[in-house]
């Protein structure tokens, strides 16, 4: 091979390491917590949902579906007639035929009930079925306690308790009237047009009950983001997916923004996705200079979620939050 040769490959090789020292440097600063910072003073902040106890809020997510049927009366009521801590209910919600909000994690009922069942076929959509069609369901049908066993299966028609049957976002709010008034995060399932008219009502149910401050709304849908910042400003709301991947490397790379730049009031994110850790006190530590609360999901695991106390966290959802709760009593 010639002197030409031999340099070209030296180059080449000399690039090549130089790029995967970088890539190997940009996934140790992206997958680990180096900043050594400490949780830095939230008293001056205004924010409702940035806690200033020293403790993070519990949160209970899908209602505390690990340890009862998930988004039913039946897991609402375990929460609030239990005695360990909750702060704040977790729930999604989604529109019938009808124009009802429901409360359903999925885009279909097939995981949770009995619907494919019910109604002959398989992937049901809330859309396609009125709510008093919905309410056939039995909302407990594949629900697993913690022993490995099934105690709602089975269960039909007259048989299935009205708390176990689908729930509308009225009638939640009707039943926790009685228990104190608990916080609240809530995520648009639709997209489109759906969306937005979900948006619309979840506002009128807000504003006449004098609740838009207890409740924080979020969707992964972009264009129901847009709509929901025109059109109803005065709705608190979570980021969307571009807008924490934006605040993650602004946060990063310690970039400050203006007053009024982020249109959120908090992150809800998990501890680490794809790779990248979220879990860190630089991250918290700018959404409170910013005036933004951090809330994670979804954290069932006791010691994580006291590392992530440690590192100034505002909120922890979990399946299990009587297994959280007691943590931050």
């Amino acid at each position: 091979m010639s002197k030409k040769g031999k340099k070209v490959l030296i180059v080449l090789a000399s690039v090549l390491v130089a790029l995967c020292l970088l890539v190997l440097a940009l996934y140790l600063v992206v997958t680990h917590d180096w900043s050594g910072e400490a949780p830095v003073d939230v008293s001056g902040c205004s924010n409702p949902y940035i806690s200033k106890s020293g403790k993070p809020m519990v949160s209970a997510h899908r209602s505390g579906g690990g340890i009862a049927p998930e988004n039913t009366l039946m897991a609402f009521r375990n929460v609030v007639e239990s005695d360990f801590r909750v702060d704040i209910f977790e729930f999604d919600l989604a529109l019938t035929a009808d124009d009802e909000l429901i409360l359903l994690h999925d885009e279909t009922l097939d995981r949770t009930s009995d619907a494919a069942e019910v109604f002959g076929y398989e992937n049901v959509y809330p859309s396609g079925h009125t709510y008093e069609e919905l309410r056939q369901l039995n909302m407990g049908e594949s629900f697993v306690n913690e022993a490995g066993e099934t105690p709602y299966r089975g269960l039909r028609g007259e048989e299935i308790p009205d708390d176990l049957r689908v729930l509308r976002l009225e009638d939640l709010f009707d039943f926790l009237d009685g228990y104190g008034e608990y916080r609240f995060i809530m995520e648009i399932k639709d997209s489109g047009e759906r969306g937005k008219r979900a948006a619309d009502k979840i506002h009128a149910i807000l504003s006449e009950r004098d609740m838009l401050d207890r409740a924080i709304i979020g969707t992964f849908h972009g264009e129901v983001t847009e709509y929901m910042d025109k059109t109803y400003p005065d709705m608190l709301r979570s980021a969307g997916v571009m807008e924490v991947a934006a605040f993650y490397f602004y946060s990063l790379l310690g970039i400050d923004q203006p007053e009024g730049f982020y249109h959120f009031v908090a992150l809800q994110i998990p501890d680490e996705d794809y790779v990248i850790k979220l879990g860190t006190t630089r991250m918290v530590n700018y959404a409170h200079r910013h005036n933004i609360a951090v809330q994670y999901w979804t954290i069932n695991d006791p010691d994580l979620a006291k590392d992530l106390a440690a590192k100034g966290a505002d909120a922890i959802m979990s399946d299990y939050p009587d297994r959280i709760g007691g943590l931050f009593s």
